[in-house]
């Protein structure tokens, strides 16, 4: 009789741990085809502030150093700030990965990597990140990713034409 009632007290406390558990981490992977050859892609995407020149969303970009590291804070279109920092990179590669260090969205643990590789007579552009969402579900952080770089994608293709 003992035995059943923890087991029925021990039920619900499980359920409760697990619903206030830290979330697992979201993926979200999207490319394009660019038909342009990989290094003028890569001339037009791979300077880390370069996206202010490129990303839809972006009204400005300005690069920083802290610690050397490199920093950039993307003043957003809509209003509102990112800080993010870049993590590494390789320029023979045509890659480099960043990490948000302060933003509005509602992610957390936020890190991605934008690559450039050869495709057919032209290029693929790839955008990966992996976050947590942070105050909101998971479907809504992963929406506002995807959204943004469905945009930024989009716009390299039309860029660098």
């Amino acid at each position: 009789m003992l035995r059943n009632a923890l087991r029925f007290c021990a039920l619900p406390a499980l359920a409760l741990i697990a619903g206030t558990a830290p979330g697992l981490a979201l993926d979200v992977m999207k490319s394009v085809d660019v038909a342009a050859p990989p290094a003028k892609v890569w001339s037009t995407i791979g300077d880390f502030c370069g996206i202010g020149s490129w990303h839809p969303a972006i009204a400005k970009c300005e690069p920083s150093t802290k610690g050397g590291t490199s920093l950039r804070t993307l003043s957003l279109k809509g209003g509102g700030t990112i800080v993010e920092s870049q993590t590494s990179r390789d320029d023979k590669a045509m890659t480099y990965t960043y990490a948000i260090v302060e933003s509005p969205l509602p992610v957390s643990d936020y890190s991605s990597t934008i690559a450039v590789a050869p495709s057919g007579s032209g290029s693929k552009v790839t955008w990966t990140g992996s976050f947590k969402a942070k105050g909101a579900p998971d479907t809504v952080a992963k929406d506002a990713i995807e959204g943004i770089y469905t945009s930024g994608l989009a716009a390299i293709a039309d860029k660098a034409k």
